[in-house]
């Protein structure tokens, strides 16, 4: 199992090699990791094996799923370890029965098929 995550919206370096500001705001806008996996009722335990943030490699990252239909949604809640707040994330995949159905829904959504 991999995970790969990025803000939607991301700074894109001035030149090839990114000045250290670039580069922090490139690291605080993403994440990876990389273990496997197990189910247990209504969630998914992640078992990192090796990570972006050295914190998180030997944990496991919990997230509670549900499945409707084509639908699979992920959720979990995180800690802010500076702030103390805390934020909510999802992520939705919905399964594409075929290239036409998925192409005409992403049309819908964002009105391209880029």
């Amino acid at each position: 199992m991999q995970v790969i995550a990025a803000a939607n919206v991301r700074i894109v370096p001035v030149g090839a090699a990114p000045s250290d500001n670039e580069r922090l705001a490139l690291y605080d806008t993403t994440f990876a990791y990389a273990g496997t996996y197990s189910v247990e009722a209504g969630k998914v335990i992640h078992h990192v094996d090796i990570s972006w943030n050295e914190t998180w490699t030997g944990t496991e990252q919990i997230r509670l799923f549900e499945l409707s239909g084509n639908t699979l949604t992920l959720t979990t809640r995180v800690t802010d370890p500076a702030g103390g707040t805390e934020a909510h994330y999802a992520v939705v995949w919905e399964k594409v029965t075929s290239l036409q159905s998925g192409l005409q829904k992403k049309m819908e959504r964002t009105g391209s098929c880029r």
